[in-house]
């Protein structure tokens, strides 16, 4: 597979290029379709010459994974169609819908080979054993791991899910045949008819790994929780710039492979000259597009640093914050000093499946505000995932 990467695919090494990750999903599909048309070819002729179900099951297994391929060629080439005025965004999610394609044929032949096993279990025949059979099981065996091999690295490289569901297909068929071939040598040494048992066994295997390619895939269209190493890898980034404070409300769209979009807020000091803030802030959001692929849009926030006051009451804040529960804490803290009382406003975040209900903890929250020589009352605005609650 590398060889004809070097030799079919141009700058083959530029993989965040939408063209080149495309062409390596279509050499990767019609590589999968040669070799699956090979498997089901000489199954389907041991198979129907020895007389057996669980072979020839196997083989019509090979040639649903060649009909995955031309669908994984087909979603390839469409996904990487540019925007439209109709499409703003791309096509690229048009992969997960291809994904779910190939998972339920993978499901559709599961069912069908677990009608055959059953059949062959009511009325079994007596299958032939031959070298020739072990010969084929065993190079299916070998075909099926290295394709597992070349679909699980490069579809990691370029983050596909087609290829991820592909290599989850291979797998699953190298147990499968495996189960097989062990199962043939045990029913020819000790004369006990395994193979209608054996055709449900790996007929679970493929419905298996089509359950599990459609659970992900499903995900991935509602929309799942982004990856806390790249959530990570962001936040460090925008840290790493000169002037940026602190940064919070981070969220994370994704329309495909090699289309994120991300929004985040960013802490700048007050007192810093407003247009060199505002260029620092241009600066990162193309340093991202231009490196990373990424859509970054940046809410900037303008902090007090230098009023003892405020500063003094955003650390008690914090401490107290911190000592209801590790996971919380505040942003955005500003203090509005009165003649009365003071409102201490700020954000605090709260993680998904934090057990507290909001009104309990700024309750809480609220209890346990620092006090002076006159009142400080909260506005506290609580988020929780993607919705807010305010309460004053």
């Amino acid at each position: 597979m590398s060889i004809l990467i070097r030799f079919f695919i141009k700058d083959f090494k530029n993989i965040k290029k939408p063209s080149v990750r495309a062409s390596y999903g279509k050499l990767a599909s019609i590589y999968g379709i040669f070799w699956n048309i090979i498997l089901f070819v000489s199954k389907l002729v041991v198979g129907t010459l020895f007389g057996s179900v669980s072979i020839t099951a196997d083989a019509f297994n090979n040639l649903s994974d060649a009909g995955s391929s031309i669908i994984s060629l087909v979603s390839f080439i469409f996904s990487s169609r540019p925007a439209d005025e109709d499409h703003p965004f791309g096509h690229e999610r048009l992969e997960y819908v291809f994904s779910l394609m190939v998972a339920f044929i993978i499901m559709f032949f599961g069912l069908q080979l677990i009608m055959n096993s059953v059949d062959q279990i009511l009325h079994p025949t007596v299958m032939k054993f031959d070298l020739v059979v072990v010969i084929i099981l065993l190079f299916s065996i070998i075909v099926k791991a290295y394709m597992y091999y070349y679909n699980r690295k490069y579809g990691k490289l370029i983050n596909s899910t087609v290829m991820h569901s592909a290599a989850v297909d291979s797998i699953s068929d190298v147990m499968a045949t495996g189960v097989v071939l062990v199962g043939l040598i045990i029913s020819h040494f000790f004369a006990i008819q395994l193979d209608g048992y054996l055709g449900v066994v790996v007929a679970l295997f493929i419905m298996k790994g089509g359950y599990e390619i459609i659970v992900e895939t499903f995900n991935k269209l509602i929309g799942e929780a982004p990856d806390p190493e790249f959530t990570k890898k962001i936040i460090k980034k925008i840290l790493s710039y000169d002037g940026v404070l602190g940064v919070h409300d981070l969220v994370i769209h994704t329309y495909g492979p090699g289309k994120t979009f991300v929004t985040v807020h960013v802490e700048v000091d007050c007192d810093e000259d407003i247009l060199k803030s505002h260029d620092i802030i241009d600066n990162i959001e193309k340093d991202f597009a231009k490196h990373d692929q990424i859509n970054l849009v940046i809410h900037m926030d303008p902090i007090d640093m230098d009023d003892e006051f405020t500063n003094k009451m955003r650390i008690q804040v914090a401490k107290e914050i911190s000592g209801i529960d590790e996971a919380l804490s505040i942003h955005d803290f500003r203090v509005v000093r009165g003649d009365t009382h003071n409102n201490l406003i700020f954000d605090v975040d709260v993680p998904i499946g934090f057990p507290m209900k909001d009104k309990e903890l700024l309750q809480i929250i609220h209890k346990n505000l620092p006090q002076g020589k006159i009142p400080n009352y909260g506005v506290i605005t609580i988020d929780r995932a993607y919705t807010t609650t305010v309460e004053e």
